[in-house]
């Protein structure tokens, strides 16, 4: 009787020594680690995106048009590259009304199967409207030589925009200024010859800028 109670004993204290153990899959926790891959398209639409906020309007811009010759982009990217690039060219500080129809109407032309046909559609009326009322007040008498400035800056007709300046010795405003020196039509340079603007960038960088053809 006390060897099997002794027995009994020792199988009670193995089962409980077994019962306390932790299973071995539970004793160390796998450290699992999550990377998310980032495509060359998702970077650039990132750097794109991160432009407009610091306020580089047309520099994510002309990312935008750098991506639209990138053959490893598939339909949809294109249309969406084309789609972004007509909303900056329309909007507040993209200088080129007629440039964002373009893009609107190649999206409808050439991607009507992509997810950004509807969209497009619904933003080329507003690009349409947007050229019809500029063009109105642009053949308007009493539309001062500031406003036809500010007009045709908008259609993007920068060019006829800069010949009206330089012949009425027109000042722009900040934001027009800061949109002609993006684009490369002013430059910072002290070997240029020819009245001098003074630009402060959204970041309250200061410059005194002529126009970049002038005295080279």
């Amino acid at each position: 009787m006390i060897r099997l109670s002794l027995a009994a004993a020792a199988s009670a204290l193995v089962l409980a020594a077994c019962s306390s153990t932790p299973a071995p899959e539970a004793e160390t926790a796998v450290a699992v680690s999550t990377t998310i891959e980032v495509s060359p398209y998702e970077l650039a639409m990132q750097t794109v995106e991160e432009l407009v906020t610091a306020g580089n309007t047309q520099a994510a811009i002309d990312r935008l048009t750098q991506l639209t010759g990138n053959p490893s982009l598939s339909r949809d990217e294109l249309a969406e590259v084309l789609y972004r690039r007509g909303e900056l060219r329309l909007g507040e500080h993209g200088y080129d009304t007629m440039g964002a129809i373009e893009d609107f109407e190649e999206i409808l032309a050439d991607y009507s199967d992509t997810e950004w046909s509807t969209a497009a559609a619904s933003m080329l009326d507003s690009a349409r409207g947007k050229a019809t009322s500029l063009n109105a007040l642009l053949a308007q008498p009493e539309t001062t030589r500031t406003q036809k400035f500010n007009i045709l800056m908008e259609l993007g007709r920068h060019d006829d925009a800069i010949d009206l300046m330089l012949a009425n010795d027109l000042t722009p405003d900040n934001e027009a200024l800061l949109a002609m020196y993006q684009i490369g039509y002013l430059c910072e340079d002290d070997a240029l010859t020819g009245r001098t603007y003074d630009l402060t960038e959204p970041d309250g960088t200061y410059h005194e800028l002529r126009f970049c053809d002038f005295g080279k």
